[in-house]
């Protein structure tokens, strides 16, 4: 089973602030929603963690499991260029993500879901016969991807549905054949 666990809370999410590569560690409402993740899946034995190497998602790795999680670089939150930092509402979009047009530096949102369903496969190709326990501890876009990488990605192009609240998680399983892959992502 895989658990796609969104970073707790931290005080550029509080503020209302888009939250990329220059985030902040969870604030402690972050950490208390981190400490009832761990209650929600203290029954469960997590095989293997892996958490995108942005700190607010290494901590609520390890508080919600009591492990120290392999950093995996392809978990790392989308990189919004200029616009990381910006108030939400002061931010131009287009569609779900900050305009091209207006912020330099920004990813390529094909090239990061590539590099999602990159990881996902490889641990599709590890570990999608075995009966384990897997949490991934990203971000929003994160969370979004890998819930693209099992559903598809929607005709909106809208991943962010997939994702969860801060310090919430999504349950998916290998055992769901993926009817669409990587070439829907363009």
């Amino acid at each position: 089973m895989i658990y796609a666990v969104r970073h707790g809370q931290t005080d550029l999410n509080k503020e209302g602030r888009l939250q990329g590569r220059n985030g902040l560690p969870l604030n402690d409402e972050g950490r208390k929603q981190a400490e009832r993740l761990r209650e929600q899946l203290r029954d469960i034995k997590f095989d293997y963690v892996y958490s995108s190497p942005q700190e607010r998602a290494k901590e609520t790795a390890e508080i919600s499991t009591g492990m120290l999680p392999v950093i995996e670089p392809r978990l790392d939150v989308f990189h919004l260029g200029e616009a990381d930092g910006l108030k939400k509402h002061e931010v131009q979009f287009d569609g779900i993500l900050p305009d091209r047009n207006v912020y330099a530096g920004m990813e390529d949102i094909h090239d990061y879901l590539k590099r999602v369903f990159s990881f996902m496969g490889d641990l599709q190709q590890l570990f999608g016969e075995k009966e384990i326990n897997i949490l991934l501890s990203g971000h929003r876009c994160t969370t979004g991807g890998i819930g693209a990488f099992f559903n598809g990605v929607p005709e909106d192009r809208n991943i962010l549905k997939f994702s969860s609240n801060n310090g919430d998680y999504k349950k998916y399983e290998f055992a769901i054949k993926r009817v669409e892959g990587i070439s829907n992502v363009q």
